[in-house]
């Protein structure tokens, strides 16, 4: 039997929760590319970050803000340093108004491994206008991995697709036991 991984995102379907901007430097000044921690690789990163908070509300465990940065409670946070020491960077920041600790969380492996025969893949083309980006992906729906090329990670972005941020079946079960609120399990 293969191995079963998902995709973890933010369920913004709860209502009465808040909702993050993304993270800015100690100052409150905004970051040169806030999409670093997105890329499927460690970061380098000078003094604490702090993260807005967009739209007040219920805190959560899981939190993506706009550009999709995973933003996590200790807790969570402990979780991923226990199951997958490997394969996570895990970045203290602070929330307004929040006592508890948070963290920014760091895919730091990025897999090639997108089944582009069963997921529905568009690349950019010629015709885009955008020459730097064509055979790449455009668009990625019902995505599906091919898990042979996964290896022993249980967190990761798919090469090509790094707004998705990918885990292991047992790191799912974990935070399901754990009970973290804002998750949301897309088989891939």
């Amino acid at each position: 039997m293969h191995p079963r991984y998902f995709e973890l995102s933010d369920d913004v379907t709860l209502s009465g929760r808040w909702h993050l901007d993304d993270p800015v430097d100690a100052q409150g000044h905004e970051l040169e590319d806030p999409r670093l921690f997105n890329r499927g690789q460690s970061v380098q990163v000078e003094g604490r970050l702090r993260i807005p908070v967009e739209h007040p509300g219920q805190a959560l465990d899981f939190t993506q803000t706009a550009l999709l940065v995973p933003v996590v409670h200790v807790r969570v946070a402990k979780l991923f340093a226990e199951l997958a020491p490997e394969d996570v960077q895990l970045i203290p920041a602070d929330i307004e108004g929040q006592p508890d600790q948070f963290l920014v969380l760091v895919a730091t492996k990025r897999i090639r491994c997108i089944d582009e025969q069963r997921s529905q893949v568009q690349f950019w083309t010629a015709d885009d206008g955008v020459p730097e980006k064509v055979g790449k992906y455009y668009a990625v729906d019902d995505l599906h991995i091919d898990t042979t090329q996964v290896g022993s990670a249980k967190v990761f972005r798919p090469e090509g697709w790094a707004g998705t941020l990918i885990v292991s079946e047992d790191l799912k079960h974990a935070l399901e036991r754990l009970r973290a609120t804002g998750v949301r399990f897309t088989p891939v």
